[in-house]
């Protein structure tokens, strides 16, 4: 045995338990396992002038105050010297311990065999650990299969309820050594430290994928899928009922096959009363009725109550659980740590799921303000083919600071009107949502322009003076009345706005002389008022300042201007009310190449005659994939 063989000291079991009549013999000295004891015996003779120098450091004695009397003793050995005495004395520190005492300190048992594989000697730590092995007898007689094979398992083997690890080292004379080391309690830490590892990675995984999703649907998909397989076989996740009704998805695996999931709804009052009370707040512990309840359910598809355990936890939510989650397997019982895994998973779960669910609540009340906001086509009045081209400097938005409208009058005419106010994106289409609320209900009481522009200036007023907005606005705002001929009457008032433009049935293109003052800054503006006729087949058309102050070209800073967009209309007159309009914003498009622009809208309206072909509205707005919006065609 050399010092490699010897892997670390430790008391092990404590100190030498007294052994029993039929192992003491083979324990009491090395020679019966063929081995050399560690130091030589104290009987061995030794001079003593060989020995000073090695015991002088280590112990003080007499000796050493007397060096005058031990140089005679080398020189006459035959004389009788005090000095001979003293190895008597030093022989007990010299001598080191035998061979066996070493031995049973190891952390590690011995069991010495001899070429014949009879046992020569077994350590108190083997004797511990394997008690069927015996000195004096062969080795296989322990009936242990794994002390015999010529390949032994680094890993080990279970005895006792431990685990073992036998290590073999070939010695001289054909003999053997086995070292037995109890490594259950490293093979514990090391079996926690990984679970704690594959359990830290897979929560790693669980937060990334649920990062995402902000949909409720996909996000509880990803739940589900992601329950199976680590946590469950089966997964089962039930969302807050809404309206009385319940969403829930479940996960499944085959055998080497991705999870299949699959979705349904439930009233309210048919949930499970375990995943009811679970969405309550309140997590079951009726663990057997809830596999039941969950059979009955059919959510465990191929499975029976006494082949599955089960266990609900609550996804937390803001104030309530924002669901719970099923999770059902047949391979063993959810230990404590089981179900500490599965609320961690299950905390973060709810925190994606509380948080796509708010965001689905916000984009709703989004979308019903957003509709609330855009601009409303004009209605439909005899004689008169409207255009209508929209393109909101925030195209996500779908709404902006610009806005047009029409309303029917008692006399068969229609108010209608085009505007523009300060500022862009959400703020501005509030404003715009608050001036047409008010020419929606002025008109009622006043159609005659000027004075109906003034009235609006007066509640533009009110308004941002409450609030101190200090917003304001541009308009134009007309009525338009059928002759007998098939011509249009048009009367309009002006508040700051540009100036309209008249396509003539010659091709030529009037501006419309009209002036005024901005709304919503002074209490008594002053309003422009003139009135023009359409004769059948000329167009009137309204712009907003998105068009003439949009900045492209060459060098993409020049504006379009007023003479770029008359000669855009130059030859137009034949075409409908909606092309024109359509292609004013489309020219408009062209000259920013793509660039930033403020809002854009525009409104034609045509004289048909009594005749005419019903109104066409060209949509340039684009509808939200999959609202009903999108799904109805327009006319």
């Amino acid at each position: 045995m050399t010092a490699a063989d010897v892997r670390g000291f430790d008391p092990g079991d404590g100190r030498i338990s007294t052994p029993s009549a039929e192992r003491a013999p083979a324990r009491s000295a090395g020679a019966a396992a063929g081995l050399p004891p560690l130091a030589p015996d104290h009987r061995s003779p030794e001079p003593v002038r060989s020995e000073p120098a090695r015991s002088e450091p280590a112990r003080s004695e007499p000796v050493r105050s007397e060096p005058a009397r031990s140089e005679p003793a080398r020189s006459e050995p035959a004389r009788s010297e005090p000095v001979r005495s003293e190895p008597a004395r030093s022989e007990p520190a010299r001598s080191g311990p035998a061979w066996s005492e070493v031995v049973e300190h190891f952390r590690e048992g011995l069991i010495i065999c001899d070429a014949d594989g009879v046992v020569g000697h077994v350590s108190p730590v083997a004797e511990r650990l394997l008690p069927e092995v015996t000195p004096g007898r062969r080795l296989a007689a322990a009936g242990i299969p794994v002390l015999t094979e010529v390949a032994i398992d680094p890993d080990g083997f279970g005895h006792h309820g431990r685990r073992l690890r036998i290590r073999r080292v070939p010695l001289s004379g054909s003999r053997s050594c086995l070292y037995v080391e109890d490594v259950t309690d490293s093979i514990s830490r090391a079996d926690a430290l990984l679970a704690e590892r594959a359990r830290s990675a897979f929560l790693a995984v669980v937060g990334e994928k649920l990062g995402n999703p902000l949909h409720p649907d996909r996000a509880a998909a990803a739940v589900v899928r992601l329950t199976v397989p680590t946590l469950a076989e089966v997964a089962v996740l039930v969302l807050a009922p809404r309206s009385g009704r319940a969403r829930w998805w479940r996960a499944t695996r085959a055998d080497h096959e991705s999870p299949t999931v699959d979705s349904g709804v439930l009233p309210a009052a048919a949930l499970p009363p375990a995943i009811a009370e679970g969405l309550s707040g309140v997590e079951p512990h009726a663990v057997d009725w809830l596999v039941e309840q969950a059979v009955e359910a059919g959510w465990l598809p191929g499975l029976t109550a006494r082949e599955v355990t089960a266990r609900v936890v609550l996804l937390p939510g803001r104030d309530a659980p924002v669901g719970v989650l099923l999770v059902a397997r047949r391979t063993r019982w959810y230990d404590d740590a089981d179900l500490e895994l599965v609320r961690a998973f299950a905390a973060r779960a709810g925190a994606a799921l509380t948080t796509a669910i708010l965001y689905r609540n916000q984009a709703e009340v989004a979308d019903t303000l957003q509709a609330s906001l855009v601009p409303v086509e004009p209605a439909e009045t005899t004689g008169v083919q409207w255009g209508t081209a929209y393109r909101p400097a925030q195209a996500s938005l779908r709404i902006g600071g610009d806005f047009y409208g029409a309303h029917r009058l008692a006399d068969g005419g229609a108010v209608f009107f085009l505007g523009d106010v300060s500022g862009k994106g959400v703020e501005a289409a509030v404003f715009t949502g608050q001036l047409r609320q008010c020419l929606q209900a002025l008109h009622r009481v006043e159609s005659h322009p000027g004075r109906l522009v003034k009235l609006l200036n007066d509640a533009l007023l009110e308004t941002t003076q409450a609030h101190g907005q200090g917003r304001f606005a541009t308009l134009v705002l007309g009525t338009v009345r059928p002759h007998r001929d098939g011509g249009l009457s048009l009367t309009m008032a002006g508040g700051g706005h540009l100036p309209p433009l008249v396509l003539r049935n010659s091709g030529e293109v009037e501006a419309v002389p009209l002036r005024g003052m901005l709304i919503g800054v002074v209490p008594d503006p002053r309003v422009g008022e003139v009135t023009v006729r359409l004769a059948v087949g000329e167009t009137c058309l309204l712009y907003s300042d998105g068009v003439t102050e949009a900045r492209g070209g060459r060098r993409g800073d020049e504006q379009f201007g007023q003479d770029r967009l008359v000669h855009a209309v130059t030859a137009c007159h034949r075409m409908p009310a909606p092309a024109l309009a359509e292609r004013i914003a489309q020219v408009t498009c062209d000259w920013l190449a793509h660039g930033d622009h403020d809002d854009i809208a525009v409104l034609a309206l045509r004289a048909t005659g009594p005749g005419g072909r019903p109104r066409r509205h060209l949509h340039s707005v684009p509808a939200i994939p999959g609202t009903a919006e999108e799904r109805t065609p327009r006319p």
